[in-house]
């Protein structure tokens, strides 16, 4: 079997990926160890800058029509008294910023929704498909995956091992994953129970003997999360589960009914040395894993695919190789810092039971202004720099209809914003394969009524942007007929 690129791993890294290959009609393989998908809500918080990412691929309003927002924390003293408070920092959208809080959807139903969308698109994963080996050379990876009907020979330009935090891929490379343990132990659960209100979530105790039942969003389920000793056998039966809900939480009249999903893991973090190895790379858990706090795995897992599908599918229509090592140099260095911060989250939530997030833990904040990738000739003290997420603006067409920029980005190409130009000035820029050439004005395509394209970009009349794929910015320059600029999208636009 011969393809472009071979994905292994079918959680939400691997399918982002695939879902933005196959809107670029890029040939890909994605398999999955597992015989059946995940079943649990292990990853359940969906960060705004991730939601701007699912808009992109048309999934956006799904998740957020099946999930909810997160409700309060209940905390509850010995006495049974109880204080209320705000779980996460909850902001009203923006013109720049759409998605003001996170979304509550439990992972089997966000990779549920991103599964439809595959669907859609024409492709499906491959379950019960084991990666055993491959080997790579300066042309193809050719790679044995076994199944029911036997073992498969996969040959493919690029393989991609977003296969968890136990990875094969990165074990074959012999990629050192480096960090620590965190002398953390915890169970994870999803109940059907009786006895609690939803509209809160429940915290009792502290230190060791905390516990927590939280209202699943789209379900009817509850999801238990609690500290346990580090070392030892763990009763994870239904039984055992619903004695330590009892004790620890004081309450007899919670009674559970049935546990749908569980597990029990050692918490650590931890970030591979590389991310590329030839033909070959990392993505999602199999770079890079993370204590739960915070909400930064499956979106930084995310995150990942999303810099690195339209990478590929550039390599793969003619653009120089060494754009996928930009993959590597963006994304580690902001696992590293999602890691630090999830550590500390950790930190909190063992000596004060404090699982507050605010405005660093949505992502919107993060981007890539030392990387290669951004240029950035306008000289001035603009807060919005090359390398910066491009912010969202609300315009309207030449028609008079409501249009977001974000609504470009769904279209995977580069987008070039010409800022009222002179209209006596012929463009320097000709029309290619994905590059969507926008002019702003009075009398454009794209009128900006409100200028809110003029205070997020801190335009002047003749300025250019030019976004990446990944809603990025690319470059920014007072002078479209820049040379620099020219070169850039020449050598990088495909």
């Amino acid at each position: 079997m011969n393809t472009d690129v071979l994905i292994c791993g079918a959680g939400a890294a691997g399918l982002t990926l695939a879902i933005d290959l196959a809107r670029r009609h890029i040939p890909f393989v994605l398999i999955d160890q597992a015989e059946t998908p995940f079943a649990g809500s292990r990853g359940k918080g969906i960060q705004p800058r991730t939601l701007e990412i699912f808009e992109a691929l048309d999934v956006a309003d799904r998740m957020i029509a099946a999930g909810g927002y997160y409700p309060a924390q209940r905390h509850y003293a010995a006495d049974g008294s109880y204080r209320d408070e705000a779980s996460i920092a909850a902001n009203a959208a923006t013109p720049a910023e759409p998605y003001g809080q996170p979304l509550m959807l439990p992972q089997h139903l966000t990779e549920g929704i991103l599964r439809a969308r595959l669907a859609e698109l024409g492709h499906a994963p491959r379950y019960g498909h084991a990666l055993t080996g491959f080997e790579q050379s300066d042309c193809a990876v050719t790679a044995r995956v076994t199944s029911a009907a036997g073992e498969i020979v996969v040959r493919a330009r690029y393989l991609i091992g977003a296969d968890g935090g136990r990875s094969l891929v990165r074990k074959t490379l012999a990629i050192d994953f480096p960090g620590e343990s965190l002398n953390a132990r915890a169970v994870v659960a999803d109940l059907s129970l009786s006895g609690l209100t939803r509209d809160v979530w429940h915290r009792w105790g502290s230190g060791s003997k905390q516990i927590s039942l939280c209202p699943l969003q789209g379900t009817e389920l509850f999801q238990l999360q609690m500290p346990i000793p580090l070392d030892g056998a763990f009763d994870l039966s239904d039984a055992g589960l619903a004695a330590v809900i009892a004790e620890r939480t004081g309450r007899p009249d919670i009674q559970v009914h049935a546990v749908h999903w569980r597990s029990d893991y050692a918490m650590s973090a931890r970030l591979a040395e590389r991310y590329r190895v030839g033909r070959v790379l990392l993505a999602g858990d199999a770079a890079h894993v993370h204590p739960p706090t915070g909400g930064q795995g499956l979106n930084t897992s995310v995150q990942d695919a999303w810099n690195l599908g339209w990478k590929l599918a550039a390599v793969l229509h003619g653009a120089d190789d060494a754009l996928l090592d930009t993959y590597e140099a963006e994304r580690r260095a902001i696992a590293a810092e999602m890691l630090g911060m999830s550590t500390q989250l950790l930190d909190a939530a063992r000596q004060r039971g404090d699982l507050r997030r605010g405005r660093e833990q949505q992502q919107l904040d993060l981007g890539y202004p030392d990387s290669s990738l951004s240029l950035d000739e306008r000289n001035d003290d603009a807060p919005l720099r090359a390398g910066y997420r491009a912010p969202d603006a609300p315009c309207v067409g030449a028609g008079g209809q409501p249009l977001r920029l974000f609504s470009l980005l769904k279209s995977g190409d580069w987008i070039m914003l010409r800022y009222e130009p002179d209209a006596n000035v012929t463009p320097s820029i000709a029309p290619r394969r994905s590059l969507r050439i926008v002019t702003v004005g009075q009398h454009a395509e794209l009128r900006d009524q409100e200028n809110h394209l003029r205070t997020a970009y801190a335009f002047t009349p003749g300025d250019i942007a030019l976004l990446r794929p990944d809603g990025y910015l690319a470059a920014l320059s007072h002078d479209e007929h820049s040379p620099v600029l020219k070169e850039y999208i020449d050598r990088l636009v495909r």
